[in-house]
């Protein structure tokens, strides 16, 4: 008896892990990914840094960042092959900086 009672918990957790996990997202918050990719170029701020002809991004719509993202040719190494979803995230980060 006692132990059909846990065997019912573990598989009501089990079931409950098992619904909840693909709605959690794994991917990093844009800050963490911006001051991990970006920020080195761009500045901490997102200010830009003319001397390297790396443009402002704080305040720019999030479309553009994404796209700019998405133009990887004028990225260094550690921007290629970024997902869709990170730069999405970044984006969101960049439109709250202002």
């Amino acid at each position: 008896m006692k132990t059909t009672k846990i065997a019912a918990l573990v598989m009501t957790i089990a079931v409950a892990l098992f619904i909840l996990i693909p709605s959690l997202s794994w991917a990093e918050d844009g800050a963490a990914l911006y001051k991990a990719k970006c920020a080195a170029c761009h500045g901490a701020d997102a200010a830009g840094k003319p001397a390297m002809k790396a443009p402002a991004l704080a305040g720019k719509p999030e479309a553009e960042v994404v796209k700019g993202i998405a133009e990887t040719a004028k990225h260094p190494a550690p921007v290629k092959g970024l997902a869709a979803d990170d730069a999405k995230a970044i984006a969101t980060y960049l439109k709250g900086l202002k």
